[in-house]
């Protein structure tokens, strides 16, 4: 089957969750997944009600063979290229050459972090170096911690990771953007700046022992935030027109739609907010207004 009333991008959290809204809807769905999500590195999920400390991989596993049991909902393991508008829908391919037909999209391909070129970062990167202190706080509290970022987020970071941990550095990786007041304000509240660059992160299986800086010195160390780069795994802006915010989300409205009729985003793709609980309240409710959509459609 190549025509689908909805192929959803991406078949993670979000995407699953939307899945089993429509399935249970009576949809024919098309779920395209690579089985790579953005956190399956992670060894625990916490913040979430009925699964707090659960391996995401369990959750994921899970959820994927609930939707599953929705006959009407369909899995293909590939990786969406390109995305086009046809006159009666959209048209979807894969790297491998396939094309698949819907009357909607729902794009739930989440992001792709951009890590810093630093020995160590990748393999650390959410077990002791974390995006996300709802999610990872609580377990390295009170603990020697340090933030990876610069600027004004660096502030904004800086001022929330302090109600988990008072022994708390901010790490620029070069010279501070900071303002002067910015500044003043950390050292008022013991926060340090510290403006080496580093050379390596020390870590034994993805937990932080310690920073070694370009200038020999070392800095111990339990756990560090860090605010990176990404984009988005596709591009719908090009290919559909999907208008994207200042800061590379998505935007959508409070219905989870884009700017671009029949198509729907969800998840860490239009978000700041990453976390599983918060991926699979969207998808569900992107694939509840992709329904009601399809369903007005036909009086």
């Amino acid at each position: 089957m190549k025509n689908f009333d909805v192929i959803i991008i991406g078949g993670s959290y979000a995407g699953l969750s939307a899945g089993m809204a429509l399935g249970r809807s009576l949809r024919n769905v098309l779920i395209i997944d690579s089985g790579k999500p953005c956190n399956r590195q992670t060894p625990h999920s916490h913040n979430f009600l009925t699964q707090d400390g659960r391996p995401p991989k369990e959750i994921s596993t899970i959820a994927r063979e609930q939707v599953e049991k929705y006959d009407t909902v369909k899995f293909h393991d590939g990786v969406v290229v390109k995305t086009a508008t046809l006159n009666d829908g959209f048209e979807v391919e894969t790297k491998k050459g396939e094309i698949f037909n819907a009357k909607k999209l729902i794009i739930a391909s989440g992001i792709q972090d951009i890590k810093p070129n630093i020995p160590g970062f990748s393999e650390c990167w959410g077990i002791s170096v974390l995006h996300c202190p709802y999610c990872h706080g609580y377990e390295v509290k009170n603990e020697t911690t340090g933030i990876f970022a610069n600027g004004d987020i660096a502030f904004e970071f800086s001022k929330m990771i302090l109600n988990w941990t008072k022994d708390l550095t901010l790490f620029t990786n070069g010279k501070s953007s900071l303002s002067e007041e910015q500044t003043q304000k950390l050292k008022d509240k013991s926060i340090n700046v510290n403006e080496n660059e580093i050379e390596e992160i020390t870590h034994e299986d993805g937990q932080i022992q310690k920073l070694t800086f370009k200038n020999g010195e070392e800095f111990l160390l339990k756990a560090l935030y860090a605010k990176i780069p990404f984009q988005q795994n596709i591009n719908v802006s090009d290919d559909l027109g999907c208008e994207i915010t200042e800061q590379g989300f998505i935007k959508v409205d409070p219905f989870q739609k884009t700017n671009i009729y029949g198509v729907y985003a969800c998840g860490d793709n239009v978000t700041m907010m990453r976390s599983v609980s918060n991926a699979i309240a969207q998808g569900n409710f992107a694939g509840a207004m992709v329904n009601k959509e399809l369903v007005d459609e036909q009086f």
